[in-house]
C-alpha cells in the first residue's frame, strides 16, 4: 500500500522550539552548544534564535503492506482531542470508519484507526489530515471563584467580555486583559496541574499573521477539565514545567509583552474544548481578600452562568 500522509494542525494549538542556545567550554577545552541551560557555575553565551511553533500531537503510520496503524502522540501534559480524515483515498477501508474523533490522555499514544486494501489485488493509497484541539469535551466547569492571577496593585482591567480589540472569538470571548507592568508576578487563579508552558518567543505586534501564535503562555488544566491561560509573558520568565501540581496563589512567571499584543498586560481566560474547538466560559474573579472584582462587559446573565445561578 503506498502511503501519503499530510498532516494540517490546528493554528495555535502549539507549542515551540527552544528561543535560545547556550555555548560553552568545558574543562576539557570542548564546545558545547545546547538548548538547555547550563549549571549556575558554568560561563556560557547565549545565542538567540526564533522559537518556532511545534505541534502538540504527532501522527505516526505504523505497519507495512496493505495493513497500517495509525497512532496518536500527544506531547503535552494534559488530554487532547484529535480528529483525523481523509482528503484523499483509494482502494482503502478504515476502522473505525474516518472521519473520527478521539481523545488522547496527557503525554500519552493511543492507536485510534486501522487501514487496509479493500481489493487485495489492486494498489492503495491515502492522505490524512489531522486536527487537534487541548482538553476533554466532556469536561463541565464547576461553580469556583477565580482569584485575581497578579500580585500587588498596580493593575487594571483594559478589555473585558466581549473586547472589541481581540475578544471577539469563541476562545477569548470572557478573557480579560489585564495591564501591568512587565515583570508583575503572574500566580495561579485557580489550583491544577500544568498542561503546557512556553516562555522563549520574544516580541510583540499587531501583525496577527506573525504574531497571533507566538504568545508566552502557561496553560493550566482544572480538576473539573477546565483550563486557564495565562498569556503574553515575559521570556523566560516561567517558573513551573509541565505536570506540576499548582496551588492557588503558586508563582508561575511575569507579565510580559509577547505576541499578537498592544503592550505589557496579562491575557487571562478559562476555556474548554466544546468539541474540536476551544471555548471560553466566564467566570466570577475576586481579589486576595475575596471581594468581587468587576469585569468589563460581564452582566447580570453572564455572572450568573460563571456562579451557575441564574
Amino acid at each position: 500500500m503506498r502511503a501519503a500522509l499530510a498532516l494540517a494542525l490546528l493554528l495555535g494549538a502549539g507549542g515551540a522550539l527552544a528561543g535560545k542556545v547556550y555555548k560553552y567550554v568545558d574543562a576539557d577545552g570542548i564546545v558545547h552548544y545546547t538548548d538547555r541551560k547550563p549549571a549556575d557555575d558554568i560561563h556560557a553565551d547565549v545565542i538567540s534564535v526564533r522559537a518556532e511553533v511545534q505541534d502538540i500531537v504527532a501522527l505516526r503510520l505504523d505497519g507495512d503492506g496493505a495493513r497500517r496503524r495509525a497512532t496518536v502522540a500527544n506531547r503535552i501534559a494534559g488530554p487532547v482531542e484529535v480528529e483525523l480524515a481523509f482528503t484523499s483515498r483509494d482502494n482503502i477501508v478504515a476502522a473505525p470508519p474516518l472521519p473520527l474523533r478521539a481523545v488522547v490522555p496527557g503525554e500519552s499514544e493511543r492507536g485510534v484507526a486501522t487501514f487496509d486494501s479493500a481489493d487485495k489485488r489492486r494498489p492503495a493509497s491515502l492522505a490524512l489530515q489531522m486536527r487537534a484541539v487541548p482538553g476533554d469535551p466532556s469536561a463541565r466547569p464547576q461553580d469556583v471563584d477565580y482569584v485575581l492571577p497578579v500580585a500587588g496593585t498596580g493593575w487594571r482591567i483594559d478589555q473585558g467580555f466581549g473586547g472589541d480589540f481581540s475578544h471577539g472569538e469563541c476562545a477569548s470571548r470572557y478573557a480579560i486583559d489585564i495591564a501591568v507592568d512587565e515583570g508583575t508576578p503572574v500566580l495561579a487563579a485557580r489550583a491544577g496541574v500544568v498542561m503546557q508552558v512556553e516562555d522563549e518567543f520574544e516580541g510583540a505586534g499587531l501583525d496577527l499573521e506573525k504574531f497571533g501564535a507566538r504568545a508566552n503562555h502557561v496553560r493550566i488544566l482544572h480538576d473539573d477539565g477546565s483550563m486557564a491561560v495565562y498569556a503574553h509573558l515575559q521570556p523566560d520568565s516561567v517558573l513551573v514545567r509541565p505536570g506540576r501540581r499548582v496551588a492557588v496563589g503558586h508563582h508561575l512567571g511575569a507579565s510580559g509583552n509577547t505576541g499578537y499584543s498592544t503592550g505589557p498586560h496579562l491575557h487571562f481566560a478559562v476555556q474548554v474544548n466544546a468539541g474540536m474547538a476551544l471555548e471560553a466560559v466566564p467566570f466570577l474573579l475576586v481579589d486576595a481578600a475575596g471581594a468581587l472584582v468587576e469585569i468589563p462587559g460581564a452582566t447580570r446573565e453572564t455572572r450568573g452562568e460563571a456562579s451557575g445561578r441564574k
